[in-house]
This record gives structure tokens, C-alpha cells and sequence, in this order.
């Protein structure tokens, strides 16, 4: 791995910790649907400072999540439920951000944060694992 890809990937979670502060304050000022918004790309970032490392990108964000589904998640490098929890983050975030009338509730939008701040604390936890196999 090179310094570039560990400065990206750095980066990124710095992005994605920055991402779920903002979910969080959506979430504690009652913008529910802001708050779904944010905690998916709060995952998505994440998964895309994963990825940094293996310097591979993609434009469209379908293609991130299956890439990180097909190359971590059924190799066994992060658990089912993470998979199982960004795809969940970003039809939400579609189903918000895109469907006219959709509304989300408190409880909805809480379930979101918690289950970014899950992934990314897997996240961080593979990122602590390869930073020590160096």
C-alpha cells in the first residue's frame, strides 16, 4: 500500500466520521430525512476509504457498494449484517432524497445513524487490522 492510498483513505474516514456528526445533529434537530441522507453517505465514505487501499473507484455509487459486497463482504472481511445494513442506508437515502411524500420517522432515522455508526466502527476495525499487518 502506498502513502497516497493511505492519505486517501484517511481522508475518506475523515469524511465519513464528519458525515455521521452531521446525521447526528439532523437527527437531534428533528430533520429526519436529512439525517437518513447523512448517515448513508457517512457509510459511503467509508466504504470508499476500504477501498482507497486497494485503489480501485468508481463513479457511481452502485458500483462501490457492489464492489465492497462482492470483494469484502462475501469473502468473509466484514460481516453479512454490514452488507446487509449499507444496502438498507442507501435505499433509504434514495427512497428519501428521490420519492415525493416519503416521510421518515424518528425511529426510522435513528435506526439509520445507529447503523452507520456500525459500519463504520467495522470499518475502522479492518482499517486497525491492515494498519497492522504493515
Amino acid at each position: 500500500m502506498t502513502d497516497k492510498q493511505r492519505d486517501l483513505s484517511s481522508y475518506r474516514m475523515s469524511q465519513a466520521e464528519e458525515t455521521l456528526q452531521s446525521a447526528k445533529l439532523c437527527l437531534d434537530n428533528h430533520f429526519f430525512k436529512d439525517a437518513v441522507n447523512r448517515s448513508y453517505y457517512a457509510a459511503f465514505y467509508g466504504v470508499k476509504a476500504v477501498l482507497a487501499l486497494e485503489n480501485v473507484d468508481f463513479k457511481r455509487h452502485k458500483d462501490v457498494v457492489a464492489y465492497f459486497n462482492q470483494h469484502f463482504v462475501a469473502s468473509g472481511l466484514f460481516e453479512n449484517a454490514v452488507g446487509k445494513r449499507l444496502a438498507r442506508l442507501q435505499k433509504k437515502r434514495e427512497s428519501s432524497d428521490y420519492d415525493d411524500f416519503f416521510l421518515v420517522s424518528q425511529n426510522e432515522a435513528v435506526e439509520q445513524v445507529e447503523s452507520a455508526e456500525s459500519i463504520l466502527a467495522a470499518i475502522h476495525l479492518y482499517l486497525g487490522e491492515r494498519q497492522n499487518q504493515e
